[in-house]
């Protein structure tokens, strides 16, 4: 939901997601001088509670000097900034959000212009689409607030808290679809790359006793071994079906047995049946895995449309037949969209593999054309196409999210020249990008020590593979699912992706959780860059009427303002 209000030349924009909200603050240049930043106020109706929201950033002169990892009242230490996120919003809750704009001293602040702004939360079910993000930042300050130092995951018995919060739903949905089989009326298609998360392989194996028709397919290639002679994905695959007692509901998906390093088979996705008709299916980045559902940022995204449900189930028939590979592209390709001009109205899903990388250079021909903003995540660096998108695009705001700047596997002059080459698509005003990063032991000053989950070897933080573009338009595309915006995933691997033109609630979701992640990123990447053994210093708020100038004229900020507060630059 998205709402806008203006008093005495204030404006304010609220984007309700289901977890977050953003707030875009807007005034005109001349209106600025001696502003000292912005307090928020929210009132929750739906609990009943009214408060001023917290922010990390203290006024010199009235510092409480608190214990590190404290937070502080925005209304005596404000938000310098006009764009800024409140994470601790529920889903399906409505609140008026009440910016004060501040003036004066440090100890002697006063309300100069102020602006209240009602929104209501989406619900992470509804219409149909329901959506489900987890936590994807176990590497957090409020993680290691709630739960310190504690133990390992890796061996955490399934009752521990911590899995519900880092969860943050994205488990539960994928058991409430299972759950949604009851019978023997219905059935349950499964493919996934990785099947290695217990409780799910027990909950197939419940609705199996309780009548429903259960089949599984699951990655069986045969890559290389690790130094303890085991197969990825495959042996952990294999495991996981014979603990739960489901080896016979299972095959496995080998895409090419006739070449050395096959594509894998990298779908995450479940449909469900009833009465043999498909009505429903389950997807997104999420793994059948610990490190998926509970580990780096990941989403799982249901579709109670029928067409596509059962598009979804033609292709899961065409891989558990094992299809010749030629064949296969060929057939896929028939269930895609027509991949030239913008995105048809609706829902539609596109497969892989593909016999030319047309639905990829598509992909990239829609980020560098849209006139509003493009949102994307690139988990294993970014590609030739988007390079040259984010090099030339008509959009004035551009962001990437990345786990790592480079992809692996260069070394020498070729990571030379590909770090000058990101560099300098970072110098440009219109692209905003920010990497996967942590906060270590005194790194920061009055942050506290955060600790990687220890659930990821690969992809530590961003997992997701989604793009938006202009989701604040009149008319947003949300593409998501499980191919990376990449060769291998177009024209090798089984992949699959949602393409979803006009939904604004869908859009709004999705926003929020980027912002979310891309601000936690951002931040740490900044933190992690200082000077190799010499702590970056606490920076106070700004008294010298300074901090909102960055916010005007061609500036990466001035561009987010105007975009997020809908106004012109």
């Amino acid at each position: 939901m998205r709402a806008r209000k203006s008093n005495r030349g204030l404006t304010v924009q609220a984007i309700a997601g289901t977890h977050v909200v953003l707030l875009a603050m807007h005034m005109k240049k001349e209106a600025c001088s001696g502003h000292m930043g912005f307090a928020i106020h929210r009132s929750d109706h739906t609990e009943g509670e009214a408060y001023y929201l917290r922010g990390s950033k203290t006024f010199h002169a009235t510092d409480p000097r608190l214990v590190d990892g404290s937070t502080y009242s925005t209304r005596e230490h404000p938000i310098q900034g006009f764009t800024w996120s409140d994470f601790t919003a529920k889903p399906g809750h409505r609140y008026t959000y009440r910016v004060d704009a501040l003036q004066g001293a440090p100890d002697a602040l006063r309300v100069f212009r102020s602006v209240a702004v009602a929104v209501a939360t989406e619900t992470e079910q509804g219409g149909d689409h329901d959506v489900f993000f987890n936590r994807g930042a176990a590497a957090s300050q409020e993680f290691a607030r709630r739960y310190g130092s504690s133990t390992s995951l890796a061996n955490a018995p399934e009752d521990d808290p911590r899995w519900a919060w880092l969860s943050r739903g994205a488990n539960e949905a994928i058991h409430a679809f299972v759950a949604r089989a009851v019978d023997g009326d219905f059935a349950l298609r499964v493919s996934a790359y990785e099947f290695r998360l217990a409780s799910v392989a027990r909950a197939l194996k419940a609705a199996h006793d309780r009548g429903v028709d259960v089949r599984i397919l699951y990655d069986g290639n045969n890559n290389p071994p690790d130094s303890h002679g085991r197969v990825f994905p495959r042996d952990d695959n294999r495991d996981t079906a014979v603990a739960a007692q489901i080896d016979g509901l299972c095959t496995e998906r080998v895409t090419r047995p006739n070449v050395k390093r096959a594509p894998i088979a990298h779908h995450k996705f479940m449909i469900l049946l009833q009465h043999g008709e498909p009505v429903a299916v389950l997807t997104g980045s999420t793994n059948f895995s610990a490190g998926g559902v509970f580990g780096q940022s990941n989403v799982v995204h249901v579709a109670d449309h029928k067409a596509i449900a059962q598009a979804y189930l033609r292709c899961w028939n065409l891989i558990a037949a094992n299809t010749d590979y030629r064949a296969l592209r060929t057939a896929l390709m028939a269930l895609n969209p027509a991949v030239e001009g913008f995105p048809r109205r609706g829902t539609s899903c596109v497969f892989s593999p593909q016999p030319t990388l047309a639905t990829l250079n598509w992909y990239a021909q829609l980020a560098t054309t849209t006139d509003g903003g493009v949102f994307m995540t690139f988990p294993f660096g970014m590609g030739a196409p988007f390079k040259e998108a984010f090099r030339k695009g008509k959009a004035p705001l551009r962001y990437a999210l990345m786990d790592k700047l480079l992809p692996s596997g260069l070394s020498g002059a070729r990571r030379d020249a590909a770090e000058t080459e990101m560099l300098q698509i970072r110098k440009r005003v219109e692209n905003r990008i920010a990497v996967g990063s942590r906060i270590a032991t005194n790194s920061f000053d009055r942050w506290v020590k955060e600790k990687l989950s220890g659930l990821n070897t690969y992809v530590q933080y961003v997992h997701t593979k989604f793009m938006l573009l202009d989701p604040l338009g009149r008319h947003p595309v949300v593409i998501t699912g499980s191919a990376n915006f990449s060769d291998a995933s177009t024209t090798s691997n089984d992949e699959n992706m949602l393409v979803i033109h006009g939904d604004r609630r869908v859009a709004d979701i999705y926003l929020g959780e980027y912002m979310r992640l891309w601000n936690h990123y951002a931040f740490r990447e900044w933190v992690s860059a200082g000077a190799p053994g010499a702590p970056l210093q606490f920076k106070h708020l700004d008294v010298a009427d300074q901090w909102w100038k960055q916010y005007f004229g061609n500036t990466a900020r001035s561009r987010q303002r105007a975009y997020f507060a809908g106004v012109e630059r």
